[in-house]
């Protein structure tokens, strides 16, 4: 999706303007890919700006780093109020929200540890990444031949810059092929995740996840959709998924910050069909949810004032 700009970037403890949040050519995480970064959204609610599970976000990106090696010069409540201020700054109800934790200039070769550690927050206005029919009727999936990496060759629980290479060849094979999305599997055969959402199938009223094992991310989304679940009496279960499993779901859809919760309507041209109860009972109430309405969620959203 085309980025909007906006007035300011937070980078290194500074605003500085839009378009001066340059880096150098040389800079070690363009050259070999290490870097952390979270995706976040704010929502617009009658309280102003909140921002969606902020904390947990930040939480995750300073987990990252650790499995990377990458040592982030700030502390986590640093950075929550950092996001905050730069979500106020540019004046948006509304907004993705992109933190970044990455190796500088001033050293070349694949030993990072010496390398100088960066931190960028920007902030731009954004729509829904699927699309608005895609969150209204659904997507068209592809099981894609290229595999999620092994946990032992990339460890899927760092949320890694370059881990992304992965999702993008499989983002472009399904875009290619006519499709709006990709499913990997792991090297064992089970369904891992999509490109960069959390998958769920819906089985006899009951929703079933990847495990971390099969290499999913642990979604601060998907969490979310736990929890509501289990709110409303919904069976949740993480649990290895067979690429045919997939094909005969009663229901099936995807959860992530920039995708939100959109369903799958079929599956290598395998009808699921419309969205059924059970994703619509989730959507509804994590919408809600987003901007505000649910009081027994308030503590996921973090206000900025």
């Amino acid at each position: 999706m085309p980025i909007e700009k906006a007035e300011k970037i937070w980078m290194n403890g500074e605003l500085v303007d839009w378009d001066s949040a340059n880096v150098h050519v040389l800079t070690h995480t363009l050259h070999y890919g290490n870097g952390v970064f979270e995706g976040i959204r704010a929502y617009e609610t009658d309280n102003g700006p909140a921002v969606f599970r902020l904390t947990p976000h930040i939480e995750r990106l300073f987990r990252s780093a650790k499995i990377l090696c990458i040592d982030i010069p700030y502390s986590v409540e640093e950075l929550v109020q950092a996001v905050k201020e730069t979500v106020k700054v540019n004046s948006l109800p509304s907004c993705y929200i992109r933190p970044i934790a990455y190796l500088g200039y001033g050293e070349m070769g694949l030993n990072p540890l010496p390398c100088s550690v960066d931190v960028a927050i920007a902030t731009w206005p954004w729509g829904a990444y699927l699309g608005d029919e895609g969150i209204n009727s659904g997507v068209r999936m592809m099981v894609s031949s290229w595999q999620r990496h092994d946990p032992n060759a990339m460890p899927p629980a760092a949320k890694g810059c370059g881990h992304y290479i992965n999702s993008q060849m499989a983002k472009v094979q399904a875009v290619k092929a006519g499709y709006d999305e990709a499913i990997l599997l792991s090297p064992q055969g089970y369904v891992s995740e999509c490109t960069g959402e959390n998958l769920f199938l819906v089985k006899k009223g009951g929703i079933v996840t990847p495990p971390t094992s099969a290499g999913a991310l642990e979604g601060i989304t998907q969490d979310s959709v736990r929890q509501i679940a289990s709110d409303i009496g919904i069976e949740y279960q993480e649990g290895n998924i067979l690429r045919s499993d997939l094909y005969t779901a009663d229901e099936a859809f995807l959860s992530g910050t920039a995708a939100e919760v959109v369903p799958i309507r079929s599956v290598d041209d395998r009808e699921i069909g419309d969205p059924g109860p059970v994703t619509r009972a989730i959507q509804e109430r994590l919408f809600e949810a987003f901007r505000g309405k649910r009081p027994e969620y308030s503590d996921w959203n973090e206000y900025v004032t």
